[in-house]
C-alpha cells in the first residue's frame, strides 16, 4: 500500500519544484494530496488527510495538537528553505519525525553569483559601464586605479555552511588565502580544508573581500556594525547575500557613504526596499533584489532532493540530501523558539 503524502508547498508550487520526471517519481512513491493554490491548504482538508499522512511537503502549521493527530507522520519537508516557527520541533524530535529543509539547493546558485558580485566589485565593472553609457568613460590604466585582482587576494568568509561550502571550490583557482569565522565549527575542521579559522575582527582586518554567508541566529544579530566596518581595509569589498539581519544596515550605509569600502547587497532589512534610501544613489554599491539563489534550476533541484530523501525515509533509511533540523541548533536560529 502506498504512503500518503500531503503537498502544501505555498509559497512554492508543485510545477516550480518538480520536473515531469520527478513528479512521476513522487507519484510512484506515494498517493499525493496536493494543494497548489496561492495559499496554504485549508484546515479542514489538511485535517482530513493528516491521520494517514506519512510526510508533509510544505510549511504547514504543525503545533503539538495537530502533530498528535498525525500518528503516521515520518517527515516534514520545508520547501521554503528555512526552519520556521511553524512546527513544534520538540514533538518531532521526541517522536523521531524528520524535519528537513531544501536549503542546500540554493548553494551553487548563490555561490556563483557571489563570486560574480565580488569580481564586479574588485574590477569596478558596473561603474565603468554606467560611465560609458553617460559618455564619461575613462580608458586604460586610469580607469583601474581602484581595481584589483581576486587572484592571490585575502578573502574572508563569515559563516561556513551550505553557501560557504559551495563557494569554496569556485575560489580554488584564484589561489586566495581564505579566512573563515564560524563559531559553530571546530578549528581543525576548517584547517583540514586549508582554511584559516579566525575571529571576526581578524577576518575583517585582513580581508580584501568579505563574503557574508551565515544564517541568522540569536547570537549574530547586527554582528557587523560601525566598529566592525571600521576594521576593514580601505577599498575592501563586502558581499552580503545571506541575511540582512547580520548587518547594522544604517552603519553599513554610513560607512559606504564615506567611500571607504565597496559592497554588493542582495538582502535587505525590508523588502521591497524603500525607493528613497540613500544607498540607491551610491556608486560604490551593487544592488540586487534578493535574486542570487532564485533560479529555475535551483527550485527543480529542490524537487529532486525532496523525492530522493522521501524515498529514503519511506524505505526506513535516513535522508541524505536535505538539511535536517537538530535540537542543538534549531533552537538558536532567529525566531525559532521551541519547547525545552
Amino acid at each position: 500500500m502506498k504512503a500518503q503524502v500531503i503537498c502544501d508547498p505555498h509559497p512554492r508550487t508543485m510545477d516550480l519544484l518538480f520536473s515531469p520526471e520527478d513528479r512521476g517519481r513522487l507519484e510512484a512513491l506515494a498517493n499525493l494530496h496536493v494543494w497548489n493554490e496561492e495559499s496554504r491548504m485549508p484546515g479542514e482538508l489538511l485535517e482530513k488527510h493528516l491521520p494517514e499522512a506519512a510526510a508533509i511537503i510544505g510549511q504547514t502549521d504543525l503545533p503539538q495538537e495537530r502533530l498528535d493527530r498525525a500518528k503516521n507522520l515520518r517527515a516534514v519537508i520545508n520547501v521554503e528553505s528555512n526552519f520556521l516557527p511553524n512546527v513544534d520541533y520538540e514533538t518531532c524530535f521526541r517522536r523521531g519525525i524528520y524535519v528537513l529543509s531544501t536549503a542546500p539547493a540554493f548553494g551553487q546558485a548563490v555561490a556563483e553569483m557571489s563570486l560574480g558580485l565580488a569580481l564586479a566589485l574588485a574590477r569596478g565593472i558596473p561603474l565603468a559601464d554606467r560611465l560609458f553609457r553617460q559618455g564619461k568613460e575613462v580608458y586604460g590604466r586610469h580607469s583601474n586605479r581602484e581595481s584589483f585582482l581576486i587572484a592571490g587576494s585575502d578573502v574572508g568568509i563569515i559563516g561556513f555552511g551550505n553557501l560557504g561550502r559551495s563557494l569554496l571550490p569556485l575560489l580554488a583557482p584564484f589561489g586566495c588565502t581564505i579566512r573563515v569565522h564560524d563559531p559553530w565549527l571546530p578549528e581543525n575542521h576548517l584547517k583540514k580544508l586549508s582554511l584559516v579559522p579566525v575571529s571576526l575582527a581578524e577576518l575583517l582586518a585582513a580581508s580584501r573581500i568579505v563574503f557574508v554567508l551565515a544564517g541568522a541566529t540569536e547570537e549574530n544579530r547586527a554582528m557587523l556594525g560601525r566598529k566592525e566596518f571600521d576594521l576593514m581595509p580601505e577599498g575592501a569589498c563586502l558581499v552580503l547575500v545571506s541575511r540582512a539581519a547580520l548587518v547594522d544596515f544604517q552603519a553599513l550605509t554610513e560607512k559606504l557613504a564615506t567611500g571607504g569600502i565597496r559592497a554588493a547587497v542582495d538582502v535587505f532589512p525590508e523588502e521591497p526596499f524603500p525607493k528613497d534610501h540613500p544607498i540607491r544613489g551610491m556608486d560604490n554599491v551593487i544592488l540586487s533584489a534578493h535574486r542570487t539563489g532564485s533560479l529555475a534550476s535551483a527550485y527543480l533541484l529542490m524537487g529532486e532532493m525532496v523525492v530522493d530523501d522521501l524515498a529514503q525515509i519511506l524505505k526506513g533509511l535516513p535522508p541524505v540530501r536535505l538539511t535536517q533540523a537538530r535540537r542543538e541548533t534549531v533552537a538558536r536560529m532567529r525566531s525559532m523558539p521551541i519547547k525545552k
